[in-house]
C-alpha cells in the first residue's frame, strides 16, 4: 500500500483505517479501533476490549496485541513524508499487564527511524485511565529504495 507523498490530514487517515477495516481479510479484527490523533511518524488509536478481543482469562489476546502493533505502526509509517507501508521484517511484543474486559486502552505508534530501505517503529498500549503500559512492541519494516 503506497499513499501520496506527505503527512496525511486526521481525516485522511480515518479514511484509511476505515478502508483496511472494511475489508474481508484479517485486519477487519480491529473494526472497533478509533483514530485519535496524528502528527508526521505518530498515530494515537484507542479501543474498548470487549468480548471478541478476550483471550479465555477474560483479556486482551496476544496474536490481536500483535496485530495493533502491527497495523498501527503501519498507519504510522504512512504518516510521514515517504508515504510507504512497507511489509514487515521483524516485530517483537513485550508483553508486560492485563488489559481486561471493559478497559480501554490507547495504542501509540512512533516512527523511530526511516532509512534507505528499513524503517522502524515503537508501539505502546496503555490502560486509558491508569496509564500502565499494558504491552510495548518494535516493529521493522522494509519500505523499499
Amino acid at each position: 500500500m503506497r499513499l501520496a507523498m506527505g503527512p496525511q490530514t486526521l481525516q485522511n487517515l480515518q479514511q484509511l483505517l476505515k478502508a483496511i477495516l472494511d475489508t474481508r481479510c484479517f485486519d477487519r479484527v480491529l473494526e472497533k479501533v478509533t483514530l485519535l490523533s496524528a502528527s508526521p511518524g505518530k498515530v494515537v488509536c484507542e479501543m474498548k476490549v470487549e468480548e471478541e478481543h478476550t483471550n479465555k482469562l477474560g483479556t486482551l489476546h496476544g496474536g490481536l496485541t500483535a496485530t495493533l502493533v502491527d497495523v498501527i505502526s503501519t498507519i504510522a509509517f504512512i504518516n510521514t513524508e515517504r508515504g510507504a507501508a512497507g511489509v514487515s521484517v521483524d516485530m517483537n511484543i513485550t508483553y508486560l499487564s492485563p488489559a481486561k474486559l471493559g478497559e480501554e486502552i490507547l495504542i501509540t505508534a512512533h516512527v523511530l527511524k526511516q532509512g534507505k530501505t528499513l524503517g522502524f517503529a515503537s508501539v505502546d498500549l496503555t490502560n486509558k485511565i491508569t496509564g500502565k503500559l499494558v504491552a510495548q512492541g518494535r516493529h521493522t519494516k522494509h519500505l523499499g529504495s
